[in-house]
């Protein structure tokens, strides 16, 4: 949340109230992992879907760098509702780097992501390829 007429942002209720916000906000995309994760655990169990642990870690990390980048540019920059650290003496400096650790989790967790895709084409590959026949007599 930002300012607003009953709880502007340099009150302590208008602090509280954007701490709550805020708070409520990070549940909310904790239990989005969750079901996320769950979902993806309960097809993998059923035989839908069989991903490797870096197909899905490489996601997560690529979600969580976005959230990263939108939160910081959307409410470090563009809002200025708060910064990564509002005590130091130069927050902008905080603000950029979240924004390159954010840029970082998503680089990384994409290619991640993509190890992990190539194993799983490779294990398709396998599983579908004909079984070779010995043509020697036994």
């Amino acid at each position: 949340m930002s300012h607003v007429e009953d709880y502007p942002t340099d009150t302590v209720a208008g602090l509280e109230v954007n701490t709550l916000a805020d708070g409520l906000f990070h549940v909310a995309t904790w239990i989005f992992l969750l079901a996320g994760s769950i979902t993806a655990i309960t097809a993998w169990r059923q035989g839908r879907l069989a991903p490797s642990w870096s197909f899905h870690v490489g996601l997560v990390l690529v979600g969580w760098g976005v959230f990263n980048l939108v939160e910081g540019i959307v409410d470090h920059h563009l809002l200025g509702i708060h910064h990564v650290r509002d005590d130091a003496g130069s927050p902008s400096s905080w603000d950029v780097a979240f924004l390159v650790f954010g840029a970082l989790l998503v680089v990384g967790g994409w290619l991640l992501h993509q190890c992990g895709l190539a194993a799983m084409e490779r294990q398709r590959a396998e599983s579908s390829a004909p079984a070779s026949v010995d043509p020697r007599p036994h």
